[in-house]
């Protein structure tokens, strides 16, 4: 391979698309939480590949994991049977709820899916209803689909016309729900926790009502666990803290601890694909279905989702003396938001200072590290924090 030189904005302005604006620093390395540019300069990590790097940066197990595999049997395609993709699959449904699980490479792809089973689904199943209501401001990805299902017209407007069959409420707003339900509703779509806009957690009582909305009306719920499954949030999927279970469920970035994979796991109810009906080449692939059950392992060996849910309470008291007018979140996935346009700011002085932060707005600023995170680091970032802050 031919030496690459070293990276200079220019350069990246030269080959790459311009589909997003990055922050000046250039990372070659990585360990657990902290990772260095090419100055050998030491940052803590607090943002973790937006919310992937579970295990932070070159987990011992996984490296192992994926050299062991990648001597043995990277790619097959889904002609086959792996035996890592099947044994990756049990697990997923073991720790999650009874299933079948579709293996993809991204979080987009598996809303993806889920959209194209609650359609299939209508059409046996509701005289070929297909809308599917979402959430204003929610996330699911960059598709066509899933960026219209998104409700954030910032996204989804330059690339009208958008795919028809999706219908924005408030989120939070049960009533709104009930008020949008029509014979052409199939489903409904949501995250437990709004990830993108700057951690809006479902408030108590909501994800249960819409629950047995969907019960009462033959509709599928479908939930989006791409930003909060895997121990983010203190259990293994944030629904379980509303102690109910989906009929759809997606999975992705944390997955694979920094190697892609996505995941769509449906009940028997909505398990309605048949051959033929979906696919995705890379998708399952022997290498990330190896990391994934890496990851799950890690996580359960080392009590990490009972860790988050700690180390979160941590963090989220350690916020509250930033000058920010709200501190918002859930275990490993905090938030809090200024009163001014201060957060991009504050993550260039963080990012100064050796701390990696994620300005989501010019008021918000998000935060999800990875679930080995420690007391003494959350001091750490605590004390670059209130600098920045002024």
């Amino acid at each position: 391979m031919k030496d690459v030189e070293v990276t200079t904005p220019e350069l990246a302005d030269r080959y790459l698309m311009q589909v997003g604006r990055r922050l000046p620093v250039t990372f070659v390395r990585g360990q657990g939480c902290l990772v260095y540019d090419e100055a050998g300069r030491e940052y803590l990590d607090l943002v973790a590949g937006i919310a992937v790097n579970l295990l932070g940066h070159s987990h011992p197990d996984v490296v192992a994991a994926v050299a062991k595999q990648a001597g043995q049997l990277i790619h097959t395609s889904n002609l086959y049977f792996t035996q890592p993709q099947v044994g990756l699959a049990r697990r997923l449904v073991e720790l999650s709820f009874p299933s079948r699980v579709f293996f993809c490479n991204s979080g987009a792809e598996a809303n993806e899916a889920a959209i194209k089973l609650a359609r299939k689904w209508g059409t046996r199943h509701r005289d070929g209803a297909f809308e599917i209501i979402t959430t204003t401001g929610s996330f699911h990805g960059r598709t066509l689909a899933a960026v219209t299902a998104g409700g954030q017209h910032k996204y989804s407007d330059p690339f009208k016309p958008l795919p028809e069959g999706f219908v924005h409420v408030a989120y939070n707003d049960v009533e709104a729900i009930e008020s949008a339900t029509s014979a052409r509703t199939v489903a409904v779509m949501l995250e437990p926790v709004m990830g993108e806009i700057g951690v809006i957690p479902a408030e108590p009582g909501y994800l249960k009502r819409v629950r047995q909305w969907c019960d009462q009306h033959n509709l599928l719920l479908i939930l989006d666990e791409v930003q909060t499954g895997l121990g983010r949030t203190g259990r293994w999927f944030a629904h379980q803290h509303a102690g109910i279970t989906p009929d759809v469920m997606t999975l992705a970035k944390g997955l694979g601890g920094g190697l892609p994979i996505g995941a769509c796991l449906a009940n028997p109810r909505a398990d309605v694909f048949e051959p033929g009906d979906h696919g995705s080449t890379f998708g399952g692939n022997p290498l990330a279905c190896a990391a994934a059950a890496t990851v799950l392992d890690v996580i359960e060996r080392d009590g990490l989702v009972g860790h988050a849910a700690e180390m979160g309470e941590l963090l989220h008291s350690s916020l509250q003396d930033l000058g920010a007018k709200q501190v918002r979140g859930v275990g490993l996935m905090q938030a809090f938001e200024f009163e001014g346009a201060r957060a991009k700011p504050f993550q260039q002085a963080c990012l100064e200072a050796g701390l990696i932060v994620n300005a989501v707005d010019e008021h918000s600023v998000r935060l999800v590290p990875p679930l080995i995170l420690t007391a003494q680091q959350i001091d750490r970032a605590h004390g670059i924090m209130r600098k920045a802050a002024g």
